[in-house]
């Protein structure tokens, strides 16, 4: 009997580890990720079809110098971070009306490890 609950403590707290890092999510998998959004989105100073995003954490939504965005995401008022980043991820539309950014991602593990890469991304 004692080996089967130590057995599930150890299960759970094997469970309970995998649940946090996921939550957190993983960089090195949002950086294979992010090909997906490479087509229109730069992890440089660079500006393609979407505003780059280099220092997109603590940047408020609309401000990249040089870009022409939609009149509603600059009114927005978002600053990019965890939460913000994740719900327009989820559906751009929904959280800004009018933006032209329409992709969605619809996988919250994927969000997460997008999210995670995107923090480890510095400005230029």
């Amino acid at each position: 009997m004692r080996r089967l609950s130590a057995s599930l403590l150890v299960l759970a707290a094997a469970i309970g580890t995998t649940a946090a890092a996921h939550a957190d999510g993983d960089a090195a998998h949002g950086k294979t990720l992010f090909s997906r959004c490479s087509t229109c989105h730069a992890v440089t100073d660079q500006n393609k079809a979407g505003p780059h995003l280099s220092g997109v954490f603590g940047r408020k939504a609309g401000t990249v110098e040089g870009f022409r965005y939609s009149k509603a995401l600059p009114a927005s008022g978002i600053v990019w971070d965890d939460q913000t980043l994740d719900s327009y991820l989820a559906d751009p539309a929904k959280v800004v009306p009018g933006t032209s950014m329409l992709v969605k991602l619809p996988k919250p593990e994927d969000r997460a490890d997008i999210v995670a890469y995107l923090k480890t991304l510095t400005t230029p």
